[in-house]
């Protein structure tokens, strides 16, 4: 019986892994722990909340003792570590929240995993044994951003150099850079991704993608940073799940892998498709959607391209995504069609109160 702790497990990426493993792997005991803030949502796990091999446990990653007190209840033999702030925008207005939670965040839970594991200090300068002869894994989940700005050509390798251009960015290429540092010195045994932009079900409407679906729906204006130009590889979140599970289960330690989607788009003919595909799902003439664009000031500091090579995890792991982006598009818009109770919901910020009455 293996004990996992999958940090974040209530938010967007995180709740896709955490059913990913419940369901495929019911012989592993899933401890999802989350603060539940604002993007952090139990709502999204309804459908696995009653399988026997689940668990929940409201924790802040920054709160070293409440942590400690779930890796004393659960022993866990790995960690999954998903849990971070990740909106740029809420980076540049409070920088300091994403110092605290991405990085002091994951110094607690490396710290404790460093002495709740049996670490064989042989193992230190990366110098790994196979998989088969270690019992433990800390597993870091990371962003693109932290490789900084790509001009029109060129894309992110796992040996581009760091230059995070954001506070949001500069806090997690810290994090992965703590989680290095600790499979370095002490042994720990690690592996990391970087991931490109995700899309699908149950994403916070504060991203593009759900906002958009959002303000459509309320005949509200859709904003676009600068010219629209900003190019973003895009990701199906469903084939970010499958990813983890492939690396954390057969991934070298202490390797790196770069997970995108082979999706490039720039922002402003994301954002027409989406107005095509609504207008056409909701029945409207078709540019109906598309006259609701409007272009505001852009944001400091903002990153050109962003672009995934993932040869390496092709090569050596077989994975590759399922869908196109055109149809994992329509998956999204037709399951935010589908569930607009919880899409109000969570607009309205009303989840909130049920987690304020259930857990304080």
């Amino acid at each position: 019986m293996k004990n996992i702790i999958i940090t974040g497990g209530a938010g967007f990426i995180g709740s896709h892994v955490v059913r990913r493993f419940i369901n495929q792997y019911p012989n592993y005991n899933i401890i999802n722990l989350d603060a539940l803030t604002y993007a952090g949502n139990l709502e999204n796990l309804k459908d696995i909340q009653d399988k026997p091999n689940y668990f929940f446990e409201k924790v802040d990653i920054t709160d070293e003792s409440q942590v400690r007190a779930v890796f004393e209840k659960h022993s866990p033999d790995a960690v999954i570590h998903l849990a971070a702030e990740s909106h740029v925008d809420r980076s540049i207005t409070d920088p300091n929240a994403f110092i605290k939670t991405n990085v002091m965040g994951t110094a607690n839970l490396l710290n404790l995993a460093k002495e709740f594991w049996d670490l064989k200090q042989e193992h230190t300068h990366g110098n790994f044994p196979d998989r088969k002869d270690i019992n433990n894994l800390f597993y870091h989940v990371s962003t693109d951003e932290v490789y900084g700005s790509l001009t029109d050509e060129g894309f992110f390798l796992e040996t581009t150099a760091y230059d995070p251009q954001s506070p949001y960015s500069a806090s997690k290429a810290a994090s992965d850079h703590f989680v290095r540092a600790y499979g370095n010195t002490y042994g720990l045994p690690f592996v990391l991704s970087n991931c490109s932009n995700n899309y699908g079900p149950n994403h916070f409407p504060e991203k593009l993608i759900p906002l958009c679906i959002l303000n459509i729906l309320n005949g509200k204006s859709l904003p676009i940073y600068g010219d629209g130009k900003y190019t973003r590889d895009w990701l199906y979140v469903i084939d970010h799940a499958i990813a983890i599970d492939k690396i954390f289960h057969e991934a070298q330690l202490g390797e790196t892998y770069n997970i995108g989607g082979f999706n490039e788009w720039k922002n402003i003919d994301l954002v027409k498709e989406l107005c095509k595909q609504m207008d056409e799902k909701l029945g409207k003439e078709e540019g109906t959607s598309e006259k609701l664009i409007t272009f505001v000031k852009d944001r400091p500091g903002h990153d050109l391209r962003y672009a995934i090579d993932a040869t390496k995890l092709n090569k050596e792991l077989g994975w590759k995504p399922t869908v196109t982006f055109e149809e994992g598009l329509s998956k999204t818009i037709d399951w935010y069609l589908d569930n607009q109770d919880w899409l109000n919901h969570v607009a309205s910020g009303e989840y909130q109160n049920y987690y304020k009455e259930q857990y304080n």
